[in-house]
């Protein structure tokens, strides 16, 4: 006989269930994140980006209707008895407005000068879309060239 014997310990039992505890922290964190960020989406303003090689606007019969906005970050509108006359924001809603009645082109081109805050022209932009304006496009000027 051997003096040594092996212990006999009795079999465990094997633990069939998956700790879902730290799944559950996950996922109440990732909720928590599309719960914040899913209303943040649906907030912007659809915007027509020109092209590389952009196009020149196309008039067809009628002068398209522009927004520009200076330096200063005052609305005008090159429809109307004077194009030249800064317009606050409700009367440059109710001057798309009554335009685009009467076009059956919905578009709106906005100019903003190169020193006014972006804020602004979203703003601007924004306001158009409440007015019922369809389509925004951006106004530029196509890059100098150096000539030698």
């Amino acid at each position: 006989m051997s003096l040594y014997q092996p212990v006999r310990r009795p079999k465990r039992k094997r633990m069939s269930e998956i700790n879902v505890v730290p799944y559950i922290d996950v996922m109440l964190v990732l909720l928590v994140i599309f719960m914040i960020t899913a209303p943040l989406l649906t907030q912007g303003v659809k915007v027509e980006l020109p092209q590389a090689q952009a196009k020149q606007i196309e008039t067809k019969g009628q002068e398209p209707v522009i927004v520009s906005i200076d330096r200063k970050g005052r609305f005008f509108i090159n429809i109307g008895d004077n194009p030249e006359k800064p317009l606050q924001q409700q009367v440059l809603v109710t001057r798309v407005k009554a335009v685009l009645r009467h076009r059956h082109d919905n578009t709106v081109y906005v100019k903003g000068d190169r020193q006014v805050a972006y804020g602004r022209v979203v703003e601007v932009m924004a306001m158009l879309k409440r007015a019922g304006v369809e389509h925004v496009g951006l106004v530029t000027r196509l890059p100098e060239t150096n000539k030698r």
